[in-house]
């Protein structure tokens, strides 16, 4: 009789194994899909802010080009003025 109830038990003990098994199996595959959409948005964010900075810095490095070429024109005419009057002061 005791051999009966100590197989029953184990028996039950077995179920009880593979059902918490199966649970857990099911509670990891979604914590990796969970991890995985996380992982993605995180993706996502991260190539949309790098973008967004890359272009702010296109647009920051067009507006210093303008200002240096703006400068540069406002040096050469200062210098071909400076060159005029040194001309003209010769000529006198």
């Amino acid at each position: 009789m005791r051999k009966i109830v100590l197989i029953a038990a184990a028996a039950s003990a077995a179920l009880a194994l593979s059902a918490c098994s199966k649970k857990t199996d099911d509670s990891a595959a979604t914590t990796i899909d969970s991890a995985a959409s996380d992982a993605a948005a995180v993706a996502d964010d991260a190539a949309a802010s790098a973008t967004e900075a890359a272009s702010d810095a296109a647009d920051k490095a067009k507006d210093a080009a303008g200002d240096a070429a703006d400068a540069a024109k406002d040096a050469a005419s200062s210098a071909k003025k400076a060159v005029d009057a040194a001309a003209d002061a010769v000529k006198k």
